[in-house]
This record gives C-alpha cells, sequence and structure tokens, in this order.
C-alpha cells in the first residue's frame, strides 16, 4: 500500500534557453534574418521584447513555434487509472513500469482515491478488497502463471510509474484540459505538479499553464463549474 496519495513529480529534462530558442522560433517567420543570427543577437536578451512576441504569435495561433521545445518528466506513486487517463494525450511519449516484466511480490502499492479515504467503514472495505486481490495474485504467480497473465486481476488503483515526455505546445494543452475543476481530482494534482515544476525554472510560462478557462476568458464545458461564464451559443 502507497504511504500517500500524492504524485511524486520532478523534471528531469528542458531546453537550457527555452525562451530564447521559443523567440527565435516565432521571430524566425517574420525576419529575413537567419534564425542563427536571431538566436545569438543581443536583443535575444531583452526579455520582456521576447515575451511579447510571443505572446503575440501564440495568441494568433501559430503553435508551430512552442513544438520545438521538449520537456520530460520523472513520474511515480500515481494510479493506473491516472495513467490510463495521461496517456490518451496523442503527442506524449511514455515509458511505463511493466506489469508484464516486473512481478508484484507482497502486497502491490496502491491507491486510494480521496472519497473512498474520507469514508471509513468504506475505506477498511477497500482496503480489504486490495489484500484479497494481492493474495490471489499471489497465488497465480505461485503456480506458475506469468506475471503478464496474473496482471488481469490488478485493479485500476494498483500504483504505477513513468518517465513522460512531450513538447510545449501539448503541455499548455495538457494543463488547459487537466487543471480544469471538471477533471478527475487525481490528474489535476499530478498536472499540477508538473506545472509547478515547470514554472520554477520558467516563470514566463504561468500565465499558459492554467485552466482552459482562463485563457479563453470563458467556460465551454458542457458542465460549468462556475469559475467562468458559460460562452454563448
Amino acid at each position: 500500500m502507497t504511504q500517500d496519495n500524492n504524485a511524486h513529480v520532478k523534471l528531469i529534462s528542458k531546453p537550457e534557453n527555452m525562451l530564447r530558442t521559443v523567440y527565435t522560433a516565432c521571430r524566425t517567420c517574420y525576419s529575413a534574418d537567419s534564425p542563427l543570427n536571431i538566436y545569438d543577437c543581443d536583443s535575444a536578451h531583452d526579455e520582456e521584447k521576447m515575451l511579447k512576441l510571443i505572446k503575440r504569435v501564440i495568441s494568433s495561433g501559430h503553435y508551430s513555434t512552442i513544438e520545438h521545445i521538449q520537456i520530460s518528466f520523472a513520474i511515480s506513486n500515481i494510479s493506473r487509472a491516472c495513467s490510463h487517463q495521461l496517456v490518451r494525450h496523442r503527442h506524449m511519449s511514455f515509458s511505463q513500469k511493466s506489469q508484464r516484466y516486473v512481478k508484484e511480490k507482497g502486497q502491490f502499492e496502491y491507491l486510494t482515491p480521496e472519497t473512498i479515504e474520507k469514508n471509513s467503514e468504506l475505506k477498511e472495505k477497500f482496503d480489504n478488497f486490495m489484500r484479497k486481490v494481492s493474495e490471489f495474485y499471489i497465488e497465480l504467480t505461485e503456480a506458475g502463471i506469468p506475471a503478464e497473465d496474473a496482471r488481469a486481476v490488478l485493479p485500476n488503483a494498483a500504483a504505477t510509474s513513468m518517465v513522460a515526455s512531450l513538447n510545449l505546445r501539448e503541455m499548455i494543452h495538457l494543463a488547459n484540459l487537466r487543471l480544469c475543476t471538471r477533471a478527475q481530482k487525481e490528474i489535476r494534482m499530478l498536472v499540477k505538479k508538473m506545472c509547478g515544476e515547470l514554472i520554477k525554472e520558467e516563470p514566463w510560462l504561468k500565465d499558459y499553464l492554467v485552466p482552459k478557462c482562463d485563457r479563453l476568458g470563458y467556460c465551454d464545458e458542457d458542465k460549468s463549474c462556475g469559475r467562468k461564464a458559460v460562452r454563448v451559443q
């Protein structure tokens, strides 16, 4: 069983000069000068100037300029239910702990949803059920059933870990969708930590790594949480 329900997230890779790289991509589209000269130009050290152009280009929908930035995170202590949601994002790459090759020994680690955690009676039943699943899993593997088949009994609550990589365009898209209060809490908290790790290194991204209603100025969900006015059709 896991000791807590908090995702463990660390930013492990990003470009050293992210802002200048994005600025160079943006400026190249509107300049006769070469990208190398733009990147090396003294004006590329003027953060205010760079941010002004980047904001204008991104606001216009010219997203290819932020696809040059690749970011990688080490993630652990999340449930398989959470990872199944994360892998639905098309422009991400994942290397995930395999239930086929990694055999569970003893009680497997699992995450308990907060709604169950708050109900002591249901929490006890939940933990008992996880113990029974673990006992049957071990019975299967000890009987010679391969881990790749025994894993069929492991639940969505089972803990997993991964290295996840994505470009900046997808990072912003991920934040816009998964920071929404209508997203399930576990993935919302995971993405919040991912954003926090990146913003610590690149503070200029704080205006982009937000729920989509903050960027749009309105809510376009079928059911609104009430933070922003619903878009009028």
